[in-house]
């Protein structure tokens, strides 16, 4: 008898090399595989199972250190560098958003197309700002050979101080 790695899908788990019948799940995890494919990604145990922490609940914004605590408490094993590196690809692919907020403190986001942001300083946490309430009076021309591909605004936040 040899050891099959094991796969959870969040409600029982899968041998891998068997065929389950074809539940929701399973189907969940074909659309997952596809858009993977699609985006020129093989579609890998790992990659599969934080695809699914990450798009299984609407947009998010989620850091490498987040993903992997999930990641861990949903039973998977894998290190902070694999999730590292499957956000990077999934960004790189386009199936995420990079923000880079402040230093090494970067946040992945579901929700692609392009926005605007809060940053709570004192939670960390990171949420959208409405659509169209920023703008832009003017922008400095580019550096000679250079286009503007995007304009990223982060607004911090903190409590009121009182007094």
């Amino acid at each position: 008898m040899t050891h099959q790695p094991m796969i959870t899908n969040f409600r029982a788990p899968i041998q891998l090399g068997t065929r389950p019948t074809k539940t929701a799940s399973t189907r969940g995890d074909e659309e997952l595989k596809a858009k993977l494919r699609s985006a020129g990604l093989r579609p890998t145990v790992q990659r599969i199972a934080l695809s699914k922490l990450l798009y299984g609940n609407g947009d998010r914004h989620v850091s490498a250190e987040a993903l992997h605590a999930e990641a861990r408490e949903a039973g998977l094993q894998m290190s902070l560098s694999t999730v590292y590196n499957t956000l990077n690809q999934f960004a790189d692919a386009g199936l995420l958003r990079e923000i880079a907020v402040q230093g090494p403190r970067t946040y992945f986001h579901t929700r692609t197309s392009p926005h605007h942001h809060f940053m709570d300083e004192v939670s960390k946490k990171m949420f959208d700002v409405a659509d169209g309430s920023v703008q832009f009076a003017n922008l400095p021309p580019p550096p000679e050979g250079m286009e503007i591909v995007g304009c990223d605004v982060i607004i911090r936040l903190r409590p009121k101080r009182k007094g």
